[in-house]
């Protein structure tokens, strides 16, 4: 299994973001082939020291790397890619990783 980690920079007008990312973004990403399921982070952020520059994190789970990778070249994964302009103009992070339970 494989997830792909997408963590939100704050943005300018938060309410504006969330109202996109909700209802335009999700439902665009969620139509990726290979994606299994989707998560995303509720509430604020923060980390070890405190706050954090991060708005939200979207975490994303396909059956490998190489899943990912054609999900993310697939039309629906270039139309996701695309609306990142739309509403993530603080920034986007991706990570992406293979993953097992211990």
């Amino acid at each position: 299994m494989a997830k792909l980690v997408a963590l939100y920079k704050n943005p300018p007008d938060p309410a504006a973001f969330d109202r996109h990312y909700f209802s335009v973004h999700v439902p665009l990403a969620k139509t990726m082939p290979g994606l299994r399921t989707y998560e995303v982070s509720s509430g604020a952020i923060s980390s070890n020291t405190g706050e954090s520059s991060f708005h939200l994190v979207g975490i994303l789970t396909f059956d490998s790397l190489a899943a990912i990778q054609l999900a993310l070249s697939s039309p629906q994964g270039q139309a996701a890619a695309d609306d990142l302009a739309s509403f993530a103009q603080a920034g986007v992070e991706l990570l992406m990783f293979d993953f097992k339970e211990i």
